[in-house]
């Protein structure tokens, strides 16, 4: 079931879309559900001239869309979302036509497939937002940035590109995003975007980049970079112990403290989102904080000290150096990151002891050492002592781990019926013993504690054994017997 002419199907089917959107710039169908009566199709149409539109806002995100019909003449759009439909097939080229002023483009979320045109660089002079991950894109990423000046954020995830890592990004001072994790990109590891001004967020895990992140020739650090995932990759060699000396914007406090995101044109907010392991676990940001910061060099071949200078990044909250072969001895200026959250060196070659200053860490919640050559006392602080035991093993020389390694108490059911039936034994022989003794001292004493066995021995919900025990038998008896003394008197 198609609809060759959107617009006019919904005026017939008389949905609950406002006509008067025709008039405006921003036409808004995401989320949108058709009623029983409405007769919405699986395609879409873009407008035509006649139907007065200059400049066009389209947001069909998170229907269910399957193709994208044309007409031919059609308006200049500005913005388009298509996310989270079933939109398949090769990319549209004629998104790529050189009279939009294309600014935003979302392609994410459908069964797109093919490879992205190189006519995309006549849309490249406006763009701002390019977001087409979670599709099925393959080949290559054009290199047609050389003029994207104006370009924000960049967000081919998960898809099957391959190939270099596209050079002409150089051009676009403005960037704060790339994302491309999830790919089969090879390459070099591209420490040009060292010198990117606004770069911010750098996700380039899962693919194949190679290679040292430090070379001797170029300037060092991501003076603006806040977030850096460069994990599953295939990266080596060194990094000098000034390696995170430059690196200016974690080691100050940020500004704001709302999530990252891009205002479009004076008017759309775009916010940006990612995938991380966090705390162990992985972990979709639909928001990215102004101030979260975060180091994920996980799973690479990465050897030699951990630079001293991790200690400048005052604002890190996760620190992820696993499953490398660094050596030596964990730097004690980790201790300087006192907004900590998340510390991962697990499955390395560390050796020497755990730093005693990072148990004075309160914020850090997650903490992982095991598979290493650590030995000494482990930190007493309370956030070691809540860490599992797994964050520790295979370190032969650690100990001080009683506290945290202590295995719960599990009775022995046959210990525990012993037990239980000692305790029901215990009040049958303090009666015994009672009895034994009021007969002793007279008919009104004997009578009484008789009474009182009879009530509780019948499990009266008023009654309870902690009432009957050796602490309170005498007041018990005390009791019985002043009541009987004063009744027989």
């Amino acid at each position: 079931m198609n609809i060759h002419n959107w617009y006019s199907e919904t005026k017939r089917s008389q949905t609950n879309f406002n006509m008067k959107a025709f008039n405006q710039t921003t036409i808004d169908l995401s989320r949108h559900r058709p009623t029983r009566n409405e007769r919405v199709s699986h395609s879409i149409l873009l407008p035509r001239k006649n139907q007065n539109l200059c400049y066009w806002n389209e947001r069909v995100s998170h229907n269910s869309f399957e193709s994208f019909e044309h007409s031919s003449k059609e308006t200049m759009i500005t913005s388009l979302d298509l996310s989270s439909n079933s939109f398949q097939g090769p990319f549209p080229h004629r998104i790529c036509k050189p009279h939009w002023d294309l600014y935003f483009l979302d392609l994410s979320n459908n069964l797109f497939n093919g490879s992205i045109p190189r006519c995309l660089r006549n849309s490249a002079v406006f763009i701002e937002v390019l977001m087409l991950s979670n599709n099925s894109f393959s080949g290559v990423i054009p290199d047609v940035f050389a003029n994207a000046t104006k370009l924000l954020s960049l967000d081919v995830s998960h898809n099957q590109l391959e190939g270099k890592f596209p050079k002409s990004l150089i051009n676009c001072k403005t960037l704060q995003l790339v994302n491309v994790e999830s790919n089969r990109i090879k390459d070099n590891f591209p420490s040009w975007l060292g010198s990117m001004p606004s770069l911010h967020v750098l996700i380039l895990r899962s693919n194949e980049f190679y290679g040292p992140l430090y070379h001797r020739h170029m300037s060092i650090g991501f003076q603006s970079l806040r977030v850096i995932d460069v994990s599953h990759n295939e990266l080596t060699g060194t990094l000098p112990p000034h390696y995170f000396s430059n690196w200016n914007e974690t080691t100050t406090s940020a500004e704001g403290y709302g999530y990252m995101k891009n205002s479009l044109n004076d008017s759309t907010i775009y916010r940006n989102s990612m995938e991380m392991v966090n705390k162990g676990v992985e972990t979709r940001f639909e928001g990215i904080r102004e101030d979260f910061s975060a180091i994920d060099f996980s799973g690479n071949r990465f050897y030699g000290k951990i630079p001293e200078s991790i200690g400048f990044l005052k604002e890190l909250h996760l620190l992820n150096l696993s499953n490398n072969a660094f050596t030596s001895d964990i730097p004690q200026s980790l201790a300087n990151l006192t907004n900590l959250e998340t510390l991962d060196l697990s499955s390395n070659k560390l050796s020497g002891q755990i730093p005693q200053d990072l148990g004075k860490l309160s914020f850090l919640s997650y903490m992982n050492f095991s598979h290493n050559l650590l030995q000494g006392p482990v930190p007493r602080g309370t956030q070691f002592q809540r860490q599992k035991c797994s964050s520790f093993m295979d370190n032969p020389g650690l100990y001080g781990l009683e506290e945290i390694c202590v295995e719960p108490h599990i009775p022995n059911p046959a210990s525990q019926a012993n037990e239980e039936l000692s305790e029901s034994e215990e009040p049958m022989f303090n009666w015994v013993a009672a009895l034994s003794a009021a007969i002793a001292y007279g008919p009104g004493v004997f009578f009484g504690l008789v009474i009182g066995y009879i009530f509780t021995s019948h499990n009266h919900e008023w009654f309870h054994w902690n009432v009957w025990s050796k602490k309170t038998l005498s007041h018990c008896y005390c009791l019985f017997d002043s009541h009987l003394l004063y009744s027989l008197s």
